[in-house]
């Protein structure tokens, strides 16, 4: 008897950790398909530049965060509601007008003769990554705070 029941409790752990893993998967999507605020983001700071694959990652609560790649070869993530995360032009300037004025400021004042290639936001902070190589982390209102080694 308590064999069966340590065989049926190893059995509901191996079926409930399938049932987990198969519900948390990536899903590729028609750009269409991708949150207003997200299209929007895309059409006013890369107008005219196609989206070569959009995916959705889907976890057991449902979509985490959406995956965007451009033709040009940058990438993208926004949360579950289409707000951005993550730019990375992947060694290509980014277009500013998305970028906090602070930031802005504070990356052309400093490191004139380089471009921010890519940009992460987080809860409480920005981290800016630059062409010749470093990386400014930022408060949340753009605040400098320090070099990233």
């Amino acid at each position: 008897m308590k064999n069966v029941k340590k065989i049926t409790g190893v059995l509901m752990f191996i079926f409930m950790l399938i049932g987990g893993v198969m519900s948390a998967q990536d899903k590729v999507i028609s750009p269409n398909q991708l949150p207003k605020t997200a299209k929007n983001f895309l059409a006013s700071h890369f107008k005219g530049i196609a989206v070569s694959s959009a995916v959705e990652d889907r976890e057991i609560y449902g979509v985490d965060e959406y995956k965007v790649h451009l033709n040009n070869g940058m990438k993208m993530e926004f949360d579950s509601s289409g707000n951005w995360k993550e730019v990375d032009g992947k060694h290509q300037k980014l277009p500013y007008g998305f970028i906090p004025t602070a930031i802005r400021n504070y990356s052309t004042k400093n490191f004139p003769n380089t471009y921010i290639m890519k940009i992460e936001k987080k809860r409480w902070s920005y981290k800016a990554e630059l062409s010749n190589g470093l990386e400014l982390e930022f408060d949340r209102n753009g605040n400098f705070k320090r070099i990233d080694d």
